[in-house]
């Protein structure tokens, strides 16, 4: 099932919304992360930039074939043999991944799904305790170039309700990811 007024723009487009590296950074990613999850890749925005800095593998997950063959193409260019590329309906089916076997997750624009909190509840059941899921999405204003219509956009206040009652702990607050994004660091405790 793919995620309601998901639609991409053109490749550039889209990465010209965001820095992926200070992202990545400022949502506590380090090069001592180890094995990822990008749920819901679209073309490698974060996958590519998250394979590069760390050894383990980066599961990036989409459902659409398009976006799979671009953050592969992009991948084996850059030479990563890093990047497990998996066209898969993780909304419908999870992730297929291991409980407890990943050290970081992302959910980057992804939490305007209709089920929220089934995303974060499959973050929180591959993720390895005390690791992080990172969260960013759209700020809550009609003057972005994109984005989830207004009414299915989720304020922060909203992501960080749904990543409690799943039983993340919040990391200090929401960031500011400009010019158009706010992201969120969600640990797992344990």
């Amino acid at each position: 099932m793919k995620i309601r007024d998901s639609g991409m723009p053109n490749s550039q487009t889209w990465e010209s919304f965001f820095e992926p590296s200070l992202v990545l950074r400022r949502l506590a990613f380090s090069s001592s992360t180890e094995d990822v999850a990008d749920l819901g890749c679209g073309y490698g925005t974060f996958s590519i930039p998250a394979a590069q800095r760390t050894s383990g593998i980066v599961h990036a997950f989409d459902i659409d074939r398009e976006m799979i063959e671009a953050t592969d193409t992009k991948a084996r260019n850059l030479g990563l043999s890093n990047v497990l590329t998996v066209e898969r309906d993780f909304v419908a089916e999870g992730t297929g991944l291991m409980e407890g076997s990943i050290g970081y997750a992302m959910l980057f624009n992804v939490l305007h799904a209709e089920d929220a909190a089934g995303l974060l509840r499959e973050s929180f059941r591959i993720l390895r305790a005390q690791r992080v899921l990172g969260v960013i999405h759209w700020v809550h204003d009609a003057r972005t170039p994109r984005g989830p219509d207004l009414s299915i956009r989720p304020r922060p206040e909203q992501c960080i309700k749904w990543a409690s009652e799943v039983g993340f702990v919040l990391e200090g607050s929401p960031i500011s990811l400009p010019p158009y994004h706010y992201g969120l660091v969600l640990r797992k405790p344990g």
